[in-house]
């Protein structure tokens, strides 16, 4: 018990020990070296280049942090500032003097601390210091006095200094060197200076003070730019700013640099004088390094004038790019090793919480074992456990896919399974309604039932088929065989539907002697599935073409299946052969597994199958001859392959099935449009709807346009169509002003409430799923255009007076009551016309004449001529003009053409009507 509590104890402090190890881990920080920068001021775009370029430079260090004091160009505010630093311990001091004298002290302070002071710029008295960085002040000098003498050419010219603060080692420098060298020049001097403090404010007043009393000077001088622009300016003033030339000092890139005013005339040219900002950070890092830096680092000068201006500013610009791309993928840097150290101090604790779960399950199993070995078998655990995760999460991946597929599978497969029920039913009802059959008749119906019942056994093989290979219980029977009078036999059976599309069926072949060992069964399948799909995809007057070619120096033959139908995606190719896979542009009823199957069936041959599609599709079948590639249990014997004798009789029937019934037209039936995909159901459905109706097809593609073009009286439309769903279909016709009237029945394999409700949102009058009884059929076609006459009589007795309250057809009531709005507003105006009343409701004068006559059974002219009458009957009835008045009211053209059509409407003339209601009027008041 004792034992127990000690390790218990111990337990407890391991955990504290980790735990403030990883918390100090995750905690700790870097200590960072610090380089101090006293800067003089930043009221000035050169000072504020230097700190820019310090702190670029600096930001590719991640372990220096840069700290700058600005000066505000007041040495007493500087003196404070370096004090701070030295006071601070900073690991390098950088120091641009205010002044020279003052700032020296603080030098040597620093330096007697052990901290490495570098000059930026401006000098101080002596050389005590570690290192100076910076332009050649004399030299800047000397070359504004040379590009002066160059412009010169011999001639006498005068010229005015403007000086920098005075006090500053670059004002004295720049001085020096360009006196000096003025000295050799004869024809050049200096007639006057202004002592500037680097701002252009401080020289304004006394230049314009000396160009008051002399204005004979050539050159100006300034030690910087910005004493240059301010110079420029009262030149500008005075009208010599064409006469005299300014040279300028700094030569900065940017809107207000040097650079740019050379570019735009204000300056003759600038002396570029570089920052020395860059330069200052990369030998305080080498300090910090320990290497050796030289005591005076000179950078180069040069004279920018409008020679070099451009090449300089691109220069420039390119630096700067190259600079902000480098800082760029610097703070990616940083931020990637932000993420790597957050993800380190992750891992940490991580690593310190595996630890912990190590002793923990050494604590609770094996307590005396080593812990370096169980270290081990957990980490083998815990890598065990991530790929039974990573394994459990792909199944789980693959299982909802194949969830997903498998549905889509059902869903298609009812769709194959429910269109020959459709047809089966149809064809037995037809044998039970009617008793005067003849032999051809039954024949034909039977033919029918035979034909889908094969199609329904075939696709329950298939599923059976698609059981036994996915156990690998599917053994091979293969026999000899003449594979062209196979293949023939299997075409035949699918050129009547061939010949009814126009298709093209070829059979081409190099030898039609050509026997091999296949199992015809299987093979059989596999003809079928490719033959379909040829079928289905290939468009009406399109080419299939089968071929056998049979190569005689190799032991392999290939039947290859090409059609010119609507090819596969390049991104569907890889998978088609998968099990549930439909391609992305396949909209028809499929089950998903033929071309599994085939592909399963040949490779039982030991043969192969590849599809290529670009223009066209093609399937290739790669068998081999003779039957050494076969087991001895694979092989069997067969009769040869059947006589065409059955085929030709087989043909004779099913052409029967698509038989039109020859009817005589009449223009008084009902037009009714099909939309059905399926070539055998459309064809049924038009033969035993053709007595009654005016039959309209079409097979989803151009449903829309055929029922605008034709505006049946009644749509029936599948849901399952190749381009748009009979939904969308419905929607649309249902919102459109000249379809809304037609009722739609909806014909669908989607048997579940789901579907119900999204028939009828989208405006459906009926919902038949698949099978479906052709007299239920039959009989929702009759109510619907029963309904349709009920309404069409009344609005036909109440044209004037429709109550859009009244609970009738929303869509109708609306249309009526436009054109009643309309009527009423042209009811005097007899020059309105059919063709009036079409443009102003946007459509043509056919469509509105057809809606017209499917919702009130008149023509519209006849509607107008009734709503014109009814309303004059109203005035005779209820007002006091006169029956000329009341029938150029109306829109009559005259009172004679206005009783005529009166008294046919109404048995009664105008006048005579108006005395039956006076004699009426006057017998009620006796």
């Amino acid at each position: 018990m004792r034992y127990f509590k000690f390790s218990k104890l111990g337990f407890l402090l391991v955990i504290t020990t980790l735990l403030s190890l990883c918390s100090c881990n995750s905690t700790k920080k870097e200590k960072k070296t610090i380089i101090g920068f006293s800067q003089t001021g930043v009221n000035d775009q050169w000072r504020k280049s230097m700190n820019k370029s310090m702190q670029l430079q600096a930001d590719f260090y991640p372990e220096i942090e840069l700290k700058i004091l600005d000066g505000n160009d007041d040495v007493k505010k500087q003196i404070e500032d370096i004090n701070q630093f030295i006071d601070e311990k900073v690991d390098v001091l950088i120091i641009s003097p205010v002044q020279s004298k003052p700032i020296t002290p603080l030098v040597n302070k620093a330096l007697q601390q052990d901290i490495p002071v570098l000059i930026v710029d401006r000098k101080i008295d002596g050389p005590n210091y570690t290192s100076y960085i910076g332009g050649d002040n004399y030299q800047v000098g000397v070359n504004a006095a040379n590009y002066i003498a160059s412009l010169s050419s011999n001639e006498d010219k005068k010229i005015l200094e403007i000086k920098g603060l005075e006090g500053s080692s670059p004002a004295a420098e720049r001085h020096l060197g360009f006196i000096s060298t003025l000295k050799t020049i004869p024809n050049l001097q200096i007639t006057h200076t202004i002592q500037g403090n680097w701002e252009a404010s401080s020289i304004k007043e006394p230049l314009n003070n000396f160009l008051n009393n002399n204005n004979s000077i050539d050159f100006i001088f300034c030690h910087n730019d910005r004493m240059a622009l301010g110079a420029w300016e009262i030149l500008k003033h005075h009208n010599l700013e064409q006469k005299v030339n300014i040279i300028g000092v700094d030569g900065l890139n940017g809107p207000n640099g040097g650079i740019q005013y050379v570019k735009d005339g204000i300056l003759k040219a600038t002396v570029y004088y570089p920052t020395g900002g860059n330069e200052a950070i990369t030998y305080a890092i080498d300090i910090i390094d320990g290497k050796k830096i030289n005591k005076n680092n000179i950078l180069e000068t040069t004279v920018i004038d409008s020679r070099n201006a451009d090449i300089m500013k691109h220069q420039f610009d390119k630096i700067n790019q190259h600079q902000e791309s480098l800082l760029a993928q610097q703070n990616k840097i940083k931020e990637q090793e932000e993420t790597y150290a957050s993800q380190g101090n992750m891992l940490k604790i991580l690593f310190a919480l595996f630890i912990l779960s190590i002793l923990l399950g050494a604590f609770s199993i094996y307590s005396g074992i080593n812990i370096r070995k169980k270290k081990h078998d957990l980490e083998l655990y815990n890598a065990k456990i991530i790929r039974q995760s990573l394994e459990i999460k792909e199944i789980a991946k693959e299982a909802e896919l194949s969830n997903e597929a498998k549905a889509n599978f059902f869903t298609g497969l009812s769709h194959e399974f429910k269109t020959p029920i459709t047809l089966i039913l149809s064809a037995i009802e037809s044998i039970t309604e009617k008793n005067n059959f003849t032999k051809n008749n039954l024949t034909t119906e039977v033919t029918l039932i035979s034909n889908n019942s094969k199609r329904l056994l075939r696709l329950i093989n298939q599923l059976l088929d698609f059981r036994k290979t996915d156990e690998k219980k599917l053994t091979l029977k293969a026999s000899k065989t003449n594979i062209f009078q196979f293949s023939t036999k299997i075409i035949n059976d699918f050129k009547i539907e061939a010949k009814n599309r126009d298709i093209v069926f070829d059979l081409k072949t190099n030898n039609k002697d050509l026997e091999i060992y296949i199992d015809r069964n299987l093979m059989d399948k596999v003809y079928f599935n490719l033959l379909s799909n040829a079928l289905k995809f290939t468009p009406d007057n399109g080419e299939i073409v089968i071929s056998i070619d049979d190569y005689k120096n190799k032991n392999f033959i290939n039947i290859s299946f090409k059609d010119s139908g609507i090819g596969i995606p390049s991104d569907d190719l890889e998978n088609i052969f998968k099990p549930f896979e439909v391609g992305s542009n396949n909209n028809k009823a499929s089950s998903g597994i033929g071309l599994h199957l085939t592909k399963q069936f040949v490779e039982l041959h030991k043969g192969e199958i590849t599809v290529s599609s670009e223009q066209n599709t093609i399937f290739t079948l790669k068998l081999y001859k003779d039957k050494k590639h076969l087991l001895p249990n694979e092989v069997i014997i067969e009769p040869s392959i059947y006589t065409n004798q059955e085929i030709i009789l087989t043909e004779e029937i099913e052409e029967n099935i698509y038989k039109q019934t020859i009817v005589n037209n009449n223009e008084n039936k009902y037009d009714v449009l099909i939309i059905e995909d399926n070539d055998e159901l459309i064809k049924i459905l038009k033969n035993k709807l053709i007595e009654t109706y005016k039959v309209h097809l079409s097979n989803g593609i151009d449903g829309i346009e055929k029922a605008l073009d034709i505006i049946p009286d009644i749509i029936i439309c599948d849901v399952n169509l190749p381009d748009k769903d009979g939904f969308v279909i419905c929607e649309v016709l249902k919102n459109d002003l000249r379809t809304s009237h037609i009722p739609i029945i909806m014909l669908t394999a989607l048997d579940n409430n789901e579907s119900y409700v999204k028939g009828l949102k989208c405006g459906a009058d009926s919902y038949l799923t698949k099978p479906f009884s052709f007299p239920v059929l039959s009989q929702s076609i009759k109510s619907l255009l029963y309904n349709r006459e009920k309404l069409r009589y009344y609005y036909l007795n109440n044209i004037h007076k429709i109550n859009p309250h009244e609970k009738f057809d929303v869509t109708d009531q609306e249309f009526i009551l436009k054109m009643n709005s309309i009527v009423e507003e042209n009811i005097d105006n007899s020059d309105f016309s059919v063709e009036s009343m079409a443009e102003t409701l946007n459509i043509s004068r056919v469509q509105l004449y057809r809606k017209t006559k499917a919702i009130i059974g008149i023509s519209i002219s006849d509607y107008i001529l009734n709503f014109r009458l009814t309303k004059a009957k109203n005035l005779l009835k209820n007002s006091n003009m006169s029956i000329s008045q009341i029938a150029y009211a109306v829109g009559f053209s005259s009172p004679n053409y206005f009783s005529t059509n009166f008294k046919a409407k109404f048995n009664k003339t105008p006048k005579e009507y108006r005395n039956n209601l006076d004699n009426s009027a006057t017998s009620n008041k006796h």
